[in-house]
């Protein structure tokens, strides 16, 4: 499996990303710069958490007009899975390949701290290797991860079963029925407060953060078999 990791001005957790799919997986990885144009050859794209062009105008906002962008919208509709985590996801509401804003924080804070997550649907190509209904913890680090939708969209997340996680216990930034994570309509596109990539290893706190990686990993495989028995 090939994995671009997009790289925009100001992204801080792209090495994280990186080496989550180099070490944690063993697999090929490679950092796209946000002026390219094309994803031709990646398998999935990953976009970090950092701070793109500076959080300008709001979190996300210019980050979705970068020449890749064009190309993630692409690979999303050709079905390749796309995680957005922490800015990332902040992006991807921006570029409309998922529901809903982010506000800031309920108490206005950055909020850099280890949460439990509870896992809501573990039928998603990046959620397989995980138990329905299990604790997990992984680290947040934000100030724009009060995630908000209107009632017709929250109720189609539901109905939908797109809530992929929800903050356990404490809610800790308001977000909107206390979501941490959701997918689009076909699945393949999962956006995300907290950082996986930051709970990959034991030597990091936690290893439950791998794994995600290791789901989209496995259903990259299985569909890569499918493709070349058919």
């Amino acid at each position: 499996m090939k994995t671009a990791v997009i790289v925009f001005p100001g992204s801080n957790c792209d090495q994280d990303m990186y080496y989550a799919i180099k070490d944690g997986l063993g697999e090929e990885a490679e950092y796209v710069w946000h002026a390219e144009t094309s994803l031709d050859g990646f398998d999935a794209v990953m976009i970090p958490g950092g701070f793109s062009y500076g959080d300008y105008l709001r979190s996300g906002a210019i980050a979705r007009f970068a020449g890749i962008m064009p190309a993630v919208v692409r690979a999303a509709g050709e079905g390749k899975p796309v995680l957005g985590v922490c800015n990332g996801f902040q992006i991807l509401l921006e570029a409309g390949l998922l529901p809903g804003a982010m506000l800031k924080n309920k108490h206005l804070k950055f909020i850099c701290e280890t949460v439990n997550l509870r896992m809501e649907n573990n039928r998603t190509l990046f959620t397989s290797l995980y138990k329905e209904g299990e604790i997990i913890r992984i680290p947040i680090a934000h100030g724009e991860g009060n995630y908000y939708c209107d009632d017709e969209t929250l109720r189609e997340l539901r109905d939908q079963q797109r809530i992929v996680f929800t903050y356990a216990g404490e809610n800790p930034n308001g977000s909107r029925a206390a979501i941490a994570g959701i997918v689009n309509r076909n699945g393949n596109v999962l956006g995300m407060m907290p950082h996986p990539e930051r709970a990959a290893d034991v030597l990091l706190g936690s290893d439950d953060g791998l794994r995600l990686f290791q789901s989209i990993l496995n259903y990259w495989r299985e569909s890569a078999h499918a493709a070349y028995t058919s």
